[in-house]
């Protein structure tokens, strides 16, 4: 490499990291505020079911609510995104979302716990996929996995801090005669509204618009982005061709589906999971279940990098599912605190170290116009695994009385995720070699 050369890359790698401190920050808090408005509901069960005699599959059915709304809104919200621009329309679903999740405090019957968890998903589902396709805007994909990553840590973050939170929130019980998931969902909805009235000031839409980057930062920003858009080796052609017809597409919809059934099979009943092998109060409870978060927190960054550096998010995707997938099955020869915790953490982090890769994936298929209803068709397809994946795990601990079997499950459609993904990038080597 000349010396011409290096200093070139030298030069973008440093306007990346302006870019990169300019609005990962921001966009993180975003959805760790996101997240646990979407969890809190695994939190608040451990009072709410007691109090409105749900049973355990008319909670999972509930919590998985949130992702038919998610599913049908997903596409038409980006559409809106898109048409109206991210800093509005975020701005929008933000104050919206915040308002349903306060108003779950007046929840009293299965009707209007399914309701207010379908609008939920409704508000939100323009959200994640809106995120990832502004993302698309600013980062390269040679960089994409590391910075998808660093902003899809909030996940496990959400959790690190929202148990602690859920536990001090739920020993409110009482107060001011609410009782304490009501005070839980109360106060973790205002965030939502008061980032959302800040998004149109903080965010800048698109680097061209990017009064924080110098004339040559911008330059160079932007000579990176279009060198990407011509270097793709793909033909691009109608909406349906390129997105519904694509067989990689529907694989990376598999794998999504599958890892979000893991995810959310767990996430939504972990601090019933911990409690149970546990016994601990709802504090205890809430200490616990952050533990698992801090090591999915601790490998996320770590496989990103190793995503990018090496170029092989198929790769790191497997070899980070089927690591869940085994601790999984490890989890259940266990019933005490430790060994227990120790393979959940194990299960977590395999979980989201897998989230960064898969989202450079996408990348590799689908570019220009056709970027943002693909990764929205993907998102959408993918996260009804949302739905069966609580709902299942309740059914199999309510026939079971355990939740040995439901970790078996979760275990079981984690491996099949990395079978997916590693059936994707076969199927893209074999559409690139028919060219």
């Amino acid at each position: 490499m000349n010396s011409a050369a290096a200093s070139s890359l030298a030069t973008e790698a440093a306007v990346l990291r302006k870019v990169t401190r300019r609005l990962l920050p921001f966009l993180f808090v975003l959805y760790v505020v996101a997240y646990l408005d979407r969890v809190n509901v695994g939190f608040a069960a451990l009072q709410m079911k007691a109090a409105l005699r749900f049973s355990d599959p008319v909670y999972g059915f509930g919590a998985g609510m949130f992702f038919v709304g998610y599913l049908l809104f997903q596409i038409p919200s980006n559409i809106f995104l898109v048409k109206f621009g991210a800093r509005r329309w975020i701005a929008v679903l933000m104050i919206a979302w915040g308002v349903i999740s306060s108003c779950m405090m007046l929840v009293h019957t299965t009707a209007g716990f399914y309701t207010l968890r379908f609008l939920l998903g409704a508000a939100e589902a323009g959200f994640f996929p809106g995120i990832i396709f502004y993302l698309t805007f600013w980062f390269p994909a040679n960089v994409r996995a590391r910075s998808v990553s660093w902003f899809l840590m909030a996940m496990p973050l959400a959790g690190v801090i929202g148990g602690p939170l859920a536990g001090a929130l739920l020993s409110l019980h009482g107060a001011r005669g609410l009782a304490g998931w009501q005070w839980l969902f109360l106060l973790e909805g205002l965030p939502a509204i008061l980032l959302g009235a800040a998004v149109r000031f903080v965010l800048t839409e698109k680097p061209a618009d990017a009064h924080w980057l110098t004339d040559p930062e911008r330059a160079t920003l932007l000579g990176a982005l279009e060198r990407e858009g011509k270097a793709s080796a793909i033909p691009r052609g109608s909406f349906l061709s390129e997105i519904v017809l694509r067989g990689e597409v529907w694989l990376l919809c598999g794998a999504y589906f599958t890892l979000l059934w893991s995810s959310y099979g767990l996430g939504l009943w972990l601090p019933e999971v911990v409690k149970n092998f546990s016994g601990y109060s709802n504090w205890g409870t809430g200490l616990i279940s952050a533990i698992p978060f801090v090591a999915a927190v601790a490998v996320m960054g770590l496989v990103a990098a190793r995503s990018d550096r090496t170029q092989k998010p198929h790769v790191h995707f497997a070899v980070s599912a089927f690591g869940g997938a085994a601790a999984f099955a490890l989890s259940t020869q266990f019933h005490s605190v430790v060994p227990s915790t120790i393979c959940l953490s194990i299960a977590v982090a395999g979980i989201y170290s897998a989230f960064g890769p898969f989202w450079a994936m996408p990348g590799e298929i689908l570019s220009g116009a056709s970027s943002a209803a693909g990764i929205a068709f993907i998102n959408s397809l993918g996260n009804l695994g949302g739905l069966f994946g609580p709902y299942v795990t309740g059914k199999a601990k309510e026939i079971t009385g355990t939740f040995v079997a439901a970790t078996l499950i979760l275990g079981a459609m984690l491996l099949l995720s990395a079978c997916l993904a590693l059936l994707a990038k076969s199927s893209r080597r074999r559409h690139q070699v028919s060219e």
